[in-house]
């Protein structure tokens, strides 16, 4: 049985972390993973845990919330007609594919490596949101053809590998060609779901060390984790819209950058050692 003082430990983290990422996400709509998993990767290293598939356990956990969350989003985001179902019927099969390379990938590589791949992916996203402009274009309609058979299978590829669901790359990606901000973030929650589904049936059949994995864990997800992070942000993410509603998120949203990029930063610090 595990040791009831650890449970408690790894409960009271869990709760703020899930807290902490559920107001973050209603408040500036970035997706849970790109703050779990790094979340996840501290409060487990902190409880004693670590090993070469330390960063796989934060994934699969990560990814397994979102399989939740974005369900929930993605349903409420149709009941106001904003879900563009096109873009998920031609870029679900890509990301799909994408999904599945990335768990098989990630099951290959140490953890310090994909340390410094979130860490890489990270700086991207962090410099993006913090000095990304709104009337940035690519094209003025979403890829089809050689570029969609490329592009949606690196989606869901780099995704797992980063522990996030559609929000991260697929709101950038369908902004800079010309999908209207509030279709973009909704038909990215159903990116989400695409990419979380398969690559959790994969994690879950991913064997972990039973001396370097937290209790009550199966594969590589953590069954505390996820269930203490579902509750948290459900109470938590409509407190973070109501503020989004109540002032202004467009500095928060820098702050948050800056802080990402901080987050990327000392993940590649640590990958590489220092």
């Amino acid at each position: 049985m595990p040791d009831a003082a650890l449970i408690a430990q790894m409960l009271v983290l869990l709760a703020v972390i899930g807290a902490v990422a559920g107001v973050l996400a209603g408040l500036l709509g970035v997706g849970g993973g790109i703050v779990l998993v790094p979340a996840f990767f501290y409060a487990f290293q902190t409880l004693g845990y670590g090993g070469d598939q330390l960063m796989q356990l934060c994934l699969a956990t990560s990814l397994a919330t979102i399989i939740v969350t974005s369900l929930r989003s993605v349903l409420s985001h149709h009941k106001k007609g904003a879900v563009d179902w096109q873009i998920l019927r031609g870029w679900g099969p890509g990301i799909v594919v994408g999904a599945i390379a990335g768990v098989l990938a990630a099951s290959v590589l140490r953890s310090t490596t994909l340390q410094g791949l979130f860490g890489v992916l990270a700086l991207i996203i962090g410099l993006y949101l913090g000095l990304g402009r709104s009337d940035w274009r690519l094209g003025d309609a979403m890829p089809k053809g050689a570029r969609r058979f490329i592009l949606s299978p690196m989606v869901g590829f780099l995704s797992v590998l980063m522990g996030i669901g559609g929000g991260s790359f697929g709101v950038p990606l369908m902004s800079l060609y010309n999908i209207p901000i509030h279709r973009a973030v909704a038909t990215a929650a159903g990116f989400g779901v695409i990419i979380a589904v398969p690559s959790v049936i994969g994690f879950l059949l991913l064997p972990i060390d039973p001396a370097t994995r937290p209790p009550l864990t199966i594969g590589a997800v953590n069954l505390v984790a996820f269930g203490v992070v579902i509750a948290m942000t459900l109470v938590t993410a409509p407190w973070g819209v109501k503020l989004a509603h109540a002032m202004d998120p467009k500095p928060l949203k820098r702050v948050f950058a800056v802080f990402l990029v901080a987050v990327a930063l000392n993940m590649l610090r640590k990958a590489l050692g220092y």
